[in-house]
């Protein structure tokens, strides 16, 4: 698979929907883990990102206006000992929990199916970074419809390596259309060798998301040697 950059990704995509990237960066001292949120409804926009300890929130903008809040109210990032968990929806409190247990990642993922938001039905894309003496692996997984004839949930999980330089990119939708066309595929390799530092691929990276329809954006970077992060939260709403 080609190495591509995020940013000609993102630009061509007005509806990417919900997207996670992880990666290390180019000196290799750091995880790099990064999730937005895109929205077409006026329920979809009126959230905002909020920091919760360790971990990320996120919460209407406006309360009044929220009306089901059923797949777009969760914890979007939690750390467990030296796991970081990243998704779209509630399956990081699954996750979570599960680990909690000594279970692993899959197992979680094994009792959690797509979004039950025909004609949708989004996938619920979720990553774990694990950082271990200065080094670190990653997994990703979408859950997705098998086909428009079944009810039947495909599953997929990638490890990977930390690799100076590079990420993947996993998200929802391949772009906008009614219904929405899911994401298909391993998760794109994408160049993080020349990102700058933390509020630089902040700005790049909300910069390139469709201006109509981004929501929120997080940037956590960990430091490998200290295990210490920093975390950047844009919200389109403030």
């Amino acid at each position: 698979m080609i190495e591509q950059n995020i940013v000609n990704i993102l630009e061509n995509n007005s509806y990417a929907g919900r997207g996670i990237i992880i990666g290390t960066s180019g000196d290799a001292s750091k995880a790099i883990i990064a999730y937005f949120l895109m929205g077409r409804s006026s329920n979809s926009r009126n959230r905002i990102f909020l920091e919760d300890g360790d971990g990320l929130l996120i919460k209407a903008f406006d309360e009044s206006k929220l009306e089901d809040p059923t797949l777009i109210i969760y914890s979007p990032l939690r750390v467990l000992d030296n796991c970081t968990i990243v998704t779209n929806g509630d399956q990081t409190d699954t996750i979570y929990e599960y680990m909690q247990k000594g279970l692993s990642f899959e197992e979680a993922l094994r009792s959690r199916v797509y979004e039950p938001d025909a004609p949708n039905y989004t996938p619920r894309i979720s990553g774990i970074v694990a950082c271990n003496d200065q080094s670190f692996t990653y997994k990703m997984s979408i859950l997705k419809k098998q086909s428009p004839s079944s009810d039947a949930c495909q599953r997929n999980v990638f490890e990977f390596n930390a690799c100076p330089g590079q990420g993947h990119f996993i998200h929802t939708y391949l772009g906008d259309g009614d219904p929405l066309p899911t994401f298909t595929g391993e998760p794109e390799i994408i160049s993080l060798q020349n990102i700058g530092d933390i509020d630089d691929f902040t700005t790049m990276l909300w910069n390139s998301l469709n201006a109509d329809n981004k929501v929120s954006l997080a940037v956590r970077y960990i430091d490998l040697p200290s295990g210490q992060w920093q975390t950047r939260i844009v919200n389109r709403n403030q």
